[in-house]
């Protein structure tokens, strides 16, 4: 297996930068995601490090070589594609096998090569179907047989769920990370999907036009973000950043008040996650816009002057619209951030 290196990649299509100045060291057998909105560069991030694409600068390194003039097929990687990718024309067993025949591998070897690789997704009794005969599941399934075959020095996933329905993502994401920690093999995984991201990675890349935002484990994304858009993008819902005034010890905003740090002063945006919040409190005067049970908790909307603060309330909680409420916060969940979006450190 390999750790991969990418020292200050840049990817330039003509005057539009894709990926700007991005150093990342990815460990050996670390399941890393990059995680984006759409056009933030993660996936030409990682065609960089297949070999699809070649950065405009900068040095992409696999273990120990650099990889820049190293074709693709020479890279030692695997990938594994929304679209599955699968020939339709094969069986699936042959499916499996063909990566095995492009790099060689001794004929005497394939059948329980192939056989270990469909047990590994559970599809031992499939092998002589042709794709269209599976379900979503099993051909995102035997895509990853097909990528796990040979035990390559490291898998590339690009949205590999996004086809599938909720219940069939919950069910596949468990496989893939079961099958990365038994094979041990560096995995990076591109998705726009934040639970995903947090369900499997051992570390986050989140990026957004072309550049790193923050890098960390799943539990310090989350609750130790590094701005405003790390804050806004993971949580579901979202944290609420609300926009205001500090002065002497206090925020201030429409409906809305908080302690905060003494030496904070003018505008800068409170943060707080809906699970931080209560019904009941004084830190929010306004009323209900919303109320939406879900059965293990309800969410709340509250309308304080012109701003939407969503709350996590208990799963019996019901209320009609346009009833005045009071919100409290948690004090020692507050986050500040200051008008370039950055967070303000030690003011939580």
């Amino acid at each position: 297996m390999a750790s991969i290196h990418l020292q200050n990649i840049v990817k330039r299509y003509g005057a539009f930068t894709g990926v700007r100045h991005m150093s990342l060291d990815i460990n050996d057998e670390e399941f890393l995601v990059l995680l984006g909105p759409s056009g933030c560069g993660k996936t030409t991030t990682m065609r960089m490090i297949a070999g699809l694409e070649h950065p405009t600068e900068g040095e992409v390194i696999i273990g120990t070589e650099v990889m820049n003039e190293v074709d693709a097929r020479d890279r030692d990687v695997a990938m594994v594609f929304q679209g599955y990718a699968l020939y339709p024309n094969m069986s699936i067993y042959e499916n499996i096998r063909f990566p095995l025949r492009m790099r060689g591998v001794p004929a005497s070897e394939h059948d329980k090569l192939i056989r270990r690789a469909a047990d590994m997704v559970e599809l031992g009794s499939y092998l002589d179907r042709k794709p269209g005969a599976l379900s979503g599941g099993q051909r995102q399934r035997a895509a990853l047989a097909r990528a796990v075959v040979r035990e390559p020095q490291v898998f590339l996933m690009d949205e590999p769920l996004s086809n599938l329905d909720a219940k069939l993502r919950a069910s596949m994401r468990v496989q893939i990370k079961h099958l990365q920690r038994q094979l041990k093999i560096t995995t990076v995984y591109v998705t726009h999907d934040q639970i995903e991201a947090m369900t499997l990675a051992d570390r986050i890349v989140i990026m957004n036009q072309g550049a790193i935002q923050q890098v960390g484990t799943p539990d310090q994304i989350y609750s130790d973000p590094a701005n405003t858009f790390v804050a806004g993008f993971i949580g579901s819902p979202p944290m609420n950043l609300i926009e205001g005034t500090a002065q002497n010890g206090k925020f201030t905003a429409s409906g809305i008040t908080a302690p905060c740090p003494a030496h904070l002063r003018g505008k800068v945006t409170l943060g707080i996650r809906p699970e931080d919040c209560r019904v009941g409190g004084d830190n929010v005067q306004g009323l209900v816009y919303g109320v939406e049970p879900t059965g293990d908790v309800t969410y709340l909307t509250v309308m304080a002057g012109s701003k939407q603060v969503e709350v996590k309330a208990a799963r019996d909680y019901r209320s009609d619209i346009d009833v005045a409420i009071g919100i409290g916060f948690d004090p020692a969940r507050l986050y500040f951030f200051g008008e370039d979006g950055e967070r303000i450190r030690g003011a939580a």
